[in-house]
């Protein structure tokens, strides 16, 4: 099974704000004739990319892990200012998962498969509830 990341999703307060900055950011591209592809830039660069490739990238939303993304490539490139940087070729499809929470950290994080929570299904019953419940339920550990 493949590595993952995990990192905070710094300025959305959900699933569906991340959603529709994609969606926002793909149609620049595509107004500009640049590649459709989504992508999050990164200071460091895993070490592990043969690992990571073909993980996801668990998105940290307002205290927990609330959906991930699957990882394409992993891209080093140096910046204007000669600083080394990362390109995390992302999928644009969010997968929600259940809920898990997660301290503030900073950067990203490996996750193991086995600590990645499970992505939710359909009829699972718990994605139907309204987020401050089971933020609260999950806290508690019922979730």
């Amino acid at each position: 099974m493949a590595l993952h990341l995990i990192k905070l999703c710094v300025g959305c307060e959900s699933p569906e704000d991340l959603e529709e900055w994609i969606a926002e950011r793909l149609e620049e591209k595509l107004r500009r004739g640049e590649p459709e592809e989504q992508y999050h830039v990164t200071r460091m660069v895993p070490k592990q990319t043969d690992e990571i490739t073909g993980g996801s990238l668990y998105w940290v939303i307002k205290g927990m892990v609330q959906c991930r993304q699957r990882l394409l490539d992993i891209r080093p490139f140096v910046d204007g200012e000669g600083i080394q940087r990362c390109r995390l070729v992302l999928e644009p499809v969010v997968v929600r998962t259940e809920w898990q929470p997660r301290r503030p950290f900073q950067g990203w994080r490996y996750l193991k498969p086995e600590d990645a929570p499970a992505d939710l299904t359909a009829g699972s019953g718990t994605g139907d509830l309204p987020d401050h419940l089971r933020r609260e339920l999950t806290e508690l550990g019922l979730l």
